[in-house]
Formats: C-alpha cells, sequence, structure tokens
C-alpha cells in the first residue's frame, strides 16, 4: 500500500507572517543593551536561517557584537510573546482545509527553535494538523541541509518519493533538492527575487497551493 502523500511547510514566511513578532523581540533585545531598532522590512531579510544568525545580523545591523546572553535572552523573549501580531498568511487556513480533505497529510520543517515552533503553531491553533514538526535544532543539521528535510519526512511517517517541500526561501529549496523532493515556491511569503531557483513549481497564493501540490505529486 502507497505511503499517503506528505506535504511538508517551511514556517516564517510561508504559514505565518512572523515579522512582527520577531522583530519585536529582536528589538526588545537590543533596547535592553542600549541600541537602536530596526524596521520590520530590515528584520524580515535576516529571517530564515535560524536562531543565531538572526542575532548576529541584528547585531551587526547597528554596528555591534552580540554578547553571549544575547540569543537565550531573545529565545524568553520571543517564546513569551510569539503570537501577539503573528498571523496565518490570507488563505493558509483554508488551503490547510483543503489540503486534508484532499488527502495529504502534512509536516513543518523550519529553522526557527523547535520549542518556539510548537509554541506558536499551538496558539495560532494549528499545531494539531501536523504529523512531525522538524525544528532548526531537531536534528543535528538544519535547512539548507537535506537532513533536516529528511529528519521530517521520517519522524512524519512520509515517503521522500511522495513528499513535497513548500517554502518561501532558498534554503527550502536546496533543501528538497539534496533531498530529492520536489519542492513549490511560497509566492506569497518573505523570498526574494531569486529564491525560486530550483523550485519544481510556485504557487503565487496560498489559494493556488492546492491545484499545483496535486500536479507536483500524483496520488
Amino acid at each position: 500500500m502507497d505511503v499517503a502523500p506528505l506535504i511538508v511547510f517551511d514556517l516564517d514566511g510561508t504559514l505565518v507572517d512572523s515579522v512582527p513578532d520577531i522583530a519585536a523581540a529582536v528589538n526588545r533585545t537590543l533596547a535592553a543593551r542600549g541600541l537602536p531598532g530596526l524596521s520590520d522590512p530590515v528584520v524580515a531579510s535576516m529571517v530564515g536561517d535560524g536562531l543565531m544568525p538572526l542575532i548576529q545580523r541584528a547585531f551587526a545591523a547597528v554596528d555591534a557584537t552580540p554578547d553571549d546572553a544575547a540569543a537565550g535572552d531573545y529565545l524568553a523573549d520571543y517564546e513569551s510573546n510569539v503570537a501577539v501580531d503573528t498571523r496565518l498568511f490570507d488563505g493558509i487556513a483554508e488551503a490547510l482545509d483543503a489540503l486534508e480533505q484532499a488527502g495529504w497529510r502534512m509536516a513543518v520543517c523550519t529553522n526557527k527553535p523547535e520549542r518556539a515552533a510548537r509554541l506558536l503553531l499551538d496558539a495560532l491553533g494549528i499545531g494539531g494538523r501536523f504529523q512531525a514538526i522538524g525544528g532548526g535544532d531537531s536534528f543535528p543539521h538544519h535547512k539548507p541541509h537535506p537532513g533536516h528535510l529528511q529528519g521530517t519526512i521520517k519522524l512524519a511517517g512520509g515517503d521522500p518519493a511522495r513528499a513535497l517541500m513548500v517554502g518561501d526561501h532558498t534554503n527550502d529549496m536546496l533543501a528538497a533538492e539534496g533531498a530529492g523532493v520536489r519542492a513549490i515556491f511560497a509566492g506569497w511569503g518573505y523570498g526574494r527575487p531569486g529564491m525560486e531557483r530550483g523550485a519544481t513549481a510556485v504557487a503565487k497564493t496560498p489559494a493556488a497551493l492546492v491545484a499545483t501540490a496535486a500536479e507536483v505529486v500524483v496520488f
């Protein structure tokens, strides 16, 4: 019997518009050290590679170097305020409903720390939809390393040959390519021109995702 098809989502910039809360926590971390804050668009350009690159980029943007406590302080702050202004992108809730009805199983593969990802998904009321959540600290490697996606697919009981990665970042496309998994680029997210390189297809909106996924992975 064939394994049910699995769709694996990136989180920030794909399922959720989370930059307002990420930027707020970054700015509180900077302010606690007497440093100026950053705009949401600037922080958005720093998202996608995980916790430490975010902190390093944020401090570098204000000509500073993070101290040893900066990442931990940011993460504690962020986890306490994970869904103040974060929202699902318009159309995502409906797309998840339609994918489930079409027979897809679902998982999340994100470079955000796993605990923070779970807190966010649960706060938004969708944590129970996913067979597995692979965070940036769940495995020895994280995206763009294919082991992150492969590990998430395995946790979800999926088959890479019947799996699909959906994301808005180069890291998602590279992880999928390395894992031999087809990929859809989320054209509604934080991605910049060129990040879709390597994608099997591009979905411009969440509403287009269901039909695009069915074309890419045949049931």
